[in-house]
């Protein structure tokens, strides 16, 4: 079996999670956050659209994830985020970080928001 290390250049990959928590950079994050290949901060929750509108333009997918479950988002948010030429994808949180890690590694123009678990 011949392992390929994954390189994420610049960008910092989601390291670890766990009860009301993400760790990227090295740095522990408490609570909802969102996480791109350019940085990682606070986020206000499904009632905060202004934060990953910041990325319009830079980003195709925006992935959401819900926490432990997977769950809807609010219309008006995924409206708010398609309108402007995001791609939302909705997932549980550990599946998101997941998915997040993989794509960015590719180099994909991707960001992530996260309901703590």
């Amino acid at each position: 079996m011949q392992l390929t290390e994954i390189t994420y250049d610049e960008a910092m990959p989601i390291e670890g999670y766990g009860p009301g928590f993400f760790r990227i950079g090295g740095q522990r994050l408490e609570g909802a956050c969102l996480i791109s290949p350019w940085g990682a901060g606070a986020w206000g929750g499904l009632e905060d659209s202004e934060t990953p509108m910041t990325l319009v333009g830079r980003i195709d997918v925006l992935f959401v994830g819900m926490g432990g479950d997977v769950a809807h988002v609010p219309k008006a948010f995924r409206d708010t985020m398609e309108a402007a030429g995001m791609g939302v994808e909705v997932m549980s949180s550990p599946a998101a970080c997941r998915t997040y890690n993989v794509l960015l590694s590719e180099g994909r123009r991707i960001a992530v928001l996260l309901l703590p678990v």
